[in-house]
């Protein structure tokens, strides 16, 4: 009896203090103000070959305890995946941002050093409900079945990535100098396209953010990112970058996503981080972590995915394309879920690994626990 009383008491505990934990906020960066931690040079680099857990902190000794230290530990998380991998998401002042909606169309100026380029996206709106409404927007395209959105009061809206450069795995123009990000930041000419891209896709939450819902007829609380294959890999990227995106599915987004470099590293015939495409992360991951110096990177893909905490995150696979390294990727969600689960909240990540379809196509078994995540988080059912 004894036991029972004091479980109650603790899932109690557990209730209350998940209360407290938001789902999304209203601000980029809630971990802007902290200081970037010391880089070291490769030599003075641990080997790891485990994943270290994600509450962890680098740059000094201890573990997140409390739920307000989180912020700066995922700053920390933040600016070392910045510094060894993707390049610099640079911070833009709201007064460089211009919106406005052409009918359907938001139109977002951005004006960085006397350069300026303008991101468009259309939106569709539902049938049903009433504004302002929740928002998918989709990196690339957004790959769920239409189906799932026609049925509900939830808009649309495409991000084209190549608006912020030419970077594809179809193959891009290789000359970075002509890349509107470029124009605005010469000096980060060496970027890898995921910290671009998701610097793109914050602008347009800008751009809805800075008109209101009386004019987008969009509810900037109930923002969702979705995308596949390496869209997955964007759409995680962007989520994760951030905080004002209520909800993540990444699909299918194989190695350099979800996926651990180092648990990749021991799999055979898996995206690693040898063998991706160098468009999308920096030349000096490669040239820095190649083989098994992969272990001397001080962070991991498990803790990109725990930079979506508090708010939720749903990781998809296909393990009939090996290539996607789903092994790694579920090793990497395992460790990632602890911080949620740490903070009473375990039920706002998860990950699905199905097999038996066409890469991107997602199977009537998969359904539910999209539509699950999708109601929860973005029609708060």
């Amino acid at each position: 009896m004894k036991k029972l009383f004091f479980a109650s008491l603790l899932m109690a505990s557990v209730s209350a203090s998940a209360q407290n934990i938001p789902l999304v906020y209203d601000v980029e960066n809630t971990g802007a103000k902290f200081e970037q931690p010391t880089y070291p040079s490769f030599d003075k680099l641990p080997e790891i070959k485990e994943l270290k857990s994600p509450l962890k902190f680098f740059g000094k000794k201890g573990e997140v305890k409390k739920f307000k230290d989180w912020s700066e530990r995922r700053a920390e998380i933040a600016n070392l995946i910045q510094h060894y991998e993707i390049g610099q998401k640079p911070v833009v002042t709201k007064e460089a941002v211009k919106a406005r909606m052409d009918g359907d169309t938001l139109k977002v100026e951005v004006t960085v050093n006397g350069q300026s380029i303008t991101l468009t996206s259309v939106i569709t709106y539902p049938k049903e409900g009433v504004a302002p409404y929740p928002l998918m927007i989709g990196t690339s395209m957004n790959a769920l079945p239409r189906q799932i959105f026609e049925s509900r009061p939830i808009a649309r809206m495409n991000y084209s990535e190549r608006q912020i450069n030419g970077y594809s795995q179809m193959g891009g123009n290789k000359d970075r100098t002509t890349y509107p990000f470029v124009k605005l930041y010469p000096e980060l000419i060496n970027n890898g396209a995921y910290s671009e891209w998701a610097w793109g896709l914050s602008r347009l939450i800008d751009g809805l953010q800075q008109l209101g819902p009386e004019v987008t007829k969009i509810d900037t609380k109930h923002i969702g990112v979705t995308g596949c294959s390496y869209a997955g890999k964007m759409a995680l990227f962007c989520g994760a970058f951030d905080e004002r995106v209520a909800l993540t599915i990444a699909q299918e987004p194989g190695g350099g996503g979800a996926a651990a470099w180092r648990v990749s590293q021991t799999l055979e015939e898996v995206e690693d981080l040898d063998r991706t495409d160098y468009n999308w992360f920096m030349e000096s991951l490669k040239e820095t972590f190649h083989d098994d110096n992969v272990y001397r990177l001080p962070h991991d893909h498990h803790e990109l995915c725990a930079m979506v905490f508090p708010r939720a995150l749903l990781i998809l696979g296909n393990p009939d394309y090996k290539w996607l390294a789903d092994p790694s990727a579920e090793a990497s969600a395992k460790v990632a879920k602890t911080v949620w689960d740490k903070f009473g909240v375990g039920d706002r990540m998860d990950w699905s690994i199905v097999a038996g379809h066409g890469h991107c196509q997602l199977p009537q078994s998969q359904f539910p626990i999209v539509e699950s995540f999708i109601d929860r988080f973005l029609l708060e059912k």
